[in-house]
């Protein structure tokens, strides 16, 4: 054989044996990559110590399997709320620790204009610039229908409604002057009256000018919560809510709110606090209401550092949510309808963590 063959065939086995060399130092180095991956990625796998490359895909496919939730938990999707929103919403507390933040947005209805165009005449408001939040008119009118055809009683006006900020340390000091003191019994200090959200409301009558929920007007501290108010300042709170008993001073928080509230015997104050320990990715208050419908509420913190906060809901759900005007979120979720209702027992659920007027001392102006 010649000289020239044997360095052909060296050559060959030269270049075979190189190709050979560089294949096996490519899978080397990709299994040195996919466990430096798995390693980097130990906070969602188990230890995978000691195995090889196949015995770790299959415990890796079993984790993943283990953290996919079972059909029937929902799986929560992000439905973002500006964070200042925080300080908005049919269910913020105000009172005397904390203040309302006027967005300057209200939509402000005249309850009297109101009331001509739905031709109602069983109530009245003193004059036409008293007015209230836009969605709230429709359920104070309701009840009111619903009392008046019970009772046939046509005396009730609309004595304190919306107050702007202006008209509220107008009143405040007009008391402070009259009564010589340093602060108010009687009057909230500007920024600190539920008045100036348009959320609530005082009663009066027009026979003598003294409402005390008493008589037929009892009809309306029994059944305010089915139109979604509640009797703000009850007798038995006053140590929580500072506030001296008001029989004639409403305030819309919706429905389910209200029913909660007012079938468990706690005040706004209570409630609030109640549902700050009832977060989205722990238990949720759930219960059903006088009619039968069902629901699920959750706080979720607002995100002070973020223009946003996501907000977790169930896909194809309805749900409300409000602001507490303190440091988060109430996310109410409208469920199924139940056949027979139930009482406003405290229950909880599970969620999935996938996801991630001018007034007059004759009526107290709180």
């Amino acid at each position: 054989m010649s000289k020239k063959k044997i360095s052909k065939e060296k050559s060959i086995r030269r270049t075979r044996n190189g190709v050979e060399l560089l294949i096996c130092l490519s899978v080397i180095a990709g299994g040195v990559y996919y466990i430096k991956t798995v390693s980097d990625n130990s906070f969602l796998t188990p230890q995978m110590e000691h195995k090889s490359v196949a015995e770790e895909v299959e415990i890796l496919t079993e984790a993943t399997e283990e953290t996919t939730p079972p059909p029937e938990m929902p799986m929560y999707e992000i439905h973002p709320v500006d964070t200042h929103d925080a300080f908005s919403g049919d269910l913020i507390l105000v009172n005397n620790d904390h203040q309302y933040y006027s967005s300057g947005k209200e939509d402000l209805v005249s309850i009297m204009e109101m009331n001509d165009e739905t031709e109602r005449s069983e109530f009245l408001a003193v004059d036409y610039s008293y007015s209230i939040l836009r969605e709230v008119y429709e359920p104070m009118a309701q009840m009111i229908d619903d009392f008046y055809d019970i009772y046939h009683n046509d005396t009730l006006i609309i004595y304190g409604s919306y107050r702007s900020h202006d008209f509220q340390q107008e009143l405040y000091e007009n008391d402070l002057a009259q009564n010589g003191s340093d602060s108010s019994t009687l009057v909230a200090k500007p920024g600190y009256s539920e008045h100036e959200t348009g959320y609530a409301f005082d009663f009066s009558e027009t026979v003598n000018y003294e409402y005390d929920g008493t008589g037929d007007f009892a009809w309306f501290t029994e059944n305010c919560y089915k139109y979604g108010f509640i009797l703000r300042y009850p007798e038995d709170k006053e140590d929580i809510t500072e506030i001296r008993y008001e029989p004639w001073h409403f305030r819309y928080v919706g429905v389910p709110h209200a029913y909660y509230m007012t079938k468990n015997g706690i005040c706004l104050e209570e409630y609030i606090e109640q549902l700050r320990s009832y977060t989205y990715d722990g238990e949720h208050l759930a219960f059903t209401d006088h009619n039968g419908q069902a629901y699920e509420v959750y706080f979720v913190p607002a995100d002070a550092s973020a223009d946003q906060t996501p907000i977790p809901v169930p896909p194809g759900a309805k749900y409300d949510v409000s602001g507490n005007n303190i440091d988060g979120f109430i996310v109410t979720i409208t469920a199924g309808e139940n056949a027979d209702p139930e009482p406003a027992a405290e229950t909880s659920t599970e969620a999935s963590t996938d996801a991630a007027d001018e007034e007059t001392s004759e009526t107290p102006a709180e």
